[in-house]
């Protein structure tokens, strides 16, 4: 697609600036803020000339903005990104990392912006395909208990027994004696909603969540889908939110997505709109995520369906199979119940208990364990083949005849329901025989949460620059990157490098300072406990009897942020009963009633403290009286039991680098900015930040993660007396 070049205004950048004084002007009490306006002028001159579309040698840009808190960042990028796009005629995408950040875009900052623009536009949200039912698979399953239902229900049972132990537990009193009978209960329900219009058959706009298994099995996912040759195309709530999103100037995805749908044509091509990562900090996590690949060693009762359900598809169809996928699928069984005997003899050589994580050192797997997943590989690659020629083969019907087509997208559907473990057995096994440098990050896991054994084989790229540069920003032209924490220690380089930005020539950083007088708001206390915190069972008691103290002493609203949960629940238990009156503990009840009951509490004059770990370091928005001061019990070093960053660093050793002081110390240095971000939340909050790792002053490299946080008066607490710095 050629981008449009015809008829755009003189000074695109003039046009984007102009558009964020009309948010600006229009903003109920609005306060200068010289660093969004900076934001806004770098986004305006970085992006007005990309070269959108098909065209030679395009020029691209991608500018990276750490906004701290309170700029206002939002106004800033949306007003200029889209005021652009609209001149161009394009699109923007704007991705996030969470659930938050979409609901205050779609249900705040874009209609504001709608309201004062000029030009109108169209904003929608997009979500993950398996979000949506499917209505093929909800009609075939309502009301029926049959064969044809049991097959579907069966199709993950190895996975939902283990995961999901819950779910066939009765709700609100009722009592199933059978699961079947549950779920037909269930779908019986949404499939009368469905008809009644009460619902849009989006699982987010259900008043009750159904259990992951149950929602499986109805989900609109792209193995089991048809699409336009579905006979319920036309009605498909996932299809109908894509024409929406057709029709839309501004897209609201999250990384996740983005990073899914790359290639897939589920969102705009990435050279032809305009995108914004806000929370940008999450974007080398992501995709790690996107790029790993796992394969289960134990469920294995759906290498019994597999050639039973092409069989009778193929009969069906009148296709002859080329492979004998019976004995391939008996062939994948043993290779993969070999690799799990391999596996349990490993990690009991190597642990007494069940719970065990075994990586393989610089992801060298013995030859003797990589026999059986050359095997795995071979016999998964003929099966998947089978598996898609068969595919094509309906979908081709169901096109040249629609009298066919419902057939043709049952059948359909029932393959599709396996391969997801078809393509993770592939997916995985590739990767274990990969041999590339740098090596994948390749581990065992045992597992007994569920109550049964079970063994898992994972495996990991572990340099998550090298997957962003190669899969997405190769294909970018024009993009803003921000969040309140990019840099680390005071600079840029640890983010540029895990994001795959670092020496690109389209790249540009600005950092744009908090409105607020973090030195007249705020202070930073580092309370010194005599036990070094790598005494961690020593420091935990002495940390805690520090804490418990303060805690008496808070008056409003207070939060806690532990490293682990060990060290939560070390605090719980040497609560008295005026503090466990006091305390709201995370994962006690659903965040939105902790922060409910926290809110309300204050706001009736009572002292609050919220005891929460890493989750609750970032996004937590607590103003005022919410948060006078947050405790800090431990930097928040990751766990060093992590296989991917375990695998880094001894590939970085190994290059004679110093993987503590390259990846670890920013890390955490990026890690204390979101956590130390709590505090001040706006021009007239007063807060303090009590950190009782005395590391943070004692050690050069806390040191260096002091120099990324916010000016702090910084002083130190030594046996209750405290000196300023």
């Amino acid at each position: 697609m050629t981008a449009q070049t015809t008829d755009l205004p003189a000074d695109l950048a003039a046009v984007a600036l102009a558009a964020f004084d009309q948010v600006v002007v229009a903003t109920p009490g609005f306060r200068v803020r010289t660093g969004q306006h900076e934001m806004a002028q770098r986004i305006a001159s970085s992006l007005h000339d990309v070269t959108l579309g098909d065209q030679p040698e395009p020029h691209s840009a991608v500018t990276v903005i750490q906004a701290g808190t309170g700029v206002g960042k939002s106004a800033a990028y949306l007003s200029t990104t889209v005021a652009l796009a609209l001149a161009r005629k394009t699109r923007v995408v704007v991705s996030t990392a969470t659930v938050a950040l979409q609901e205050q875009l779609m249900t705040k900052d874009l209609p504001v912006l709608a309201a004062v623009l000029d030009t109108p536009f169209v904003f929608a949200l997009a979500k993950g395909r398996g979000r949506y039912v499917c209505k093929l698979k909800l009609e075939r399953l309502v009301g029926t208990g049959g064969a044809e239902a049991t097959e579907l229900f069966d199709a993950d049972d190895d996975a939902a027994a283990a995961a999901q132990p819950a779910a066939a537990q009765p709700r609100r009193g009722v009592v199933w004696q059978d699961p079947i009978e549950r779920r037909v209960a269930l779908y019986d329900s949404l499939a009368a909603a469905l008809a009644a219009g009460r619902w849009d058959g989006d699982r987010d706009s259900l008043a009750e969540q159904p259990e992951p298994s149950d929602w499986s099995t109805v989900a609109a996912e792209r193995h089991t889908c048809t699409a336009r040759h579905c006979p319920r195309f036309s009605s498909c709530s996932y299809y109908q939110a894509r024409m929406q999103l057709a029709q839309a100037q501004v897209i609201v995805a999250n990384h996740d997505l983005v990073l899914a749908s790359l290639g897939m044509k589920a969102l705009p091509d990435l050279d032809n709109c305009l995108l914004v990562f806000d929370e940008g900090h999450h974007l080398p996590a992501v995709a790690l995520d996107q790029f790993s690949s796992a394969m289960d060693l134990s469920g294995l009762r759906w290498l019994d369906k597999l050639p039973k359900i092409l069989i009778d598809v193929a009969d069906k169809m009148g296709f002859v199979l080329v492979q004998d996928v019976t004995t391939l699928a008996q062939q994948l069984k043993t290779a993969l119940l070999e690799a799990n005997r391999m596996a349990m003899d490993l990690l009991r050589g190597v642990s007494a208990g069940y719970d065990v994580v075994h990586r393989f050192k610089d992801g060298v797997v013995p030859e003797a364990l990589l026999e059986p997943f050359k095997l795995i590989h071979d016999h998964a690659v003929a099966l998947s083949d089978a598996l898609e020629a068969l595919g094509a083969e309906l979908k081709s019907r169901a096109k040249e005849d629609p009298a066919q087509a419902t057939h043709c997208s049952v059948q359909y559907a029932r393959l599709g329901q396996m391969a997801p473990k078809l393509n993770s057995a592939v997916a995985t096994s590739a990767q274990w025989l990969n041999s590339d440098e740098p090596p994948l990050a390749k581990w065992f896991k045992s597992d007994t949460s569920s109550g049964l054994v079970f063994l898992s084989a994972h495996a990991c790229p572990i340099v998550p620059g090298d997957l962003l540069r190669r899969h997405l920003w190769q294909h970018v032209r024009g993009a803003v990157v921000t969040s309140a924490s990019l840099t680390s220690c005071g600079s840029f380089d640890y983010f540029l490098g895990e994001t795959g930005l670092a020496g690109l020539p389209q790249v540009s950083t600005l950092a744009v300072d908090s409105p607020f007088d973090y030195r007249t708001q705020g202070q930073l206390i580092v309370a010194d406990t005599a036990a070094d915190p790598k005494q961690v069972d020593l420091y935990t008691t002495q940390m805690v009897a520090a804490l418990l103290a303060d805690l008496r002493a808070v008056q409003h609203g207070a939060l806690v942020l532990f490293t682990s949960r060990v060290q939560m629940q070390a605090a719980v238990g040497a609560l008295d009963a005026n503090l466990q009156d006091t305390v709201l503990v995370q994962g006690q009840m659903a965040r939105g009633r902790l922060l409910g009951i926290h809110q309300a509490r204050v706001e009736s004059g009572f002292a609050s403290v919220i005891f929460g770990l890493q989750s609750f370091g970032e996004g937590l928005d607590l103003p005022g009286l919410l948060c006078e001061t947050v405790f800090i019990a431990k930097l928040p070093f990751s766990p060093p039991s992590d296989p991917v960053e375990e695998a880094r660093a001894e590939w970085l050793k190994r290059d004679g680098r110093d993987p503590f002081s390259e990846l670890v110390v920013p890390a955490t240095g990026i890690k204390l900015l979101q956590w130390t971000g709590r505090a001040i939340r706006s021009e007239t909050d007063q807060a303090r930040v009590i950190c009782y790792d005395k590391r943070l002053l004692s050690t050069s490299y806390g040191r260096r993660m002091l120099q990324g946080l916010p000016p702090y008066a910084v002083s130190r607490r030594v046996l209750g007396a405290l000196s300023a710095l």
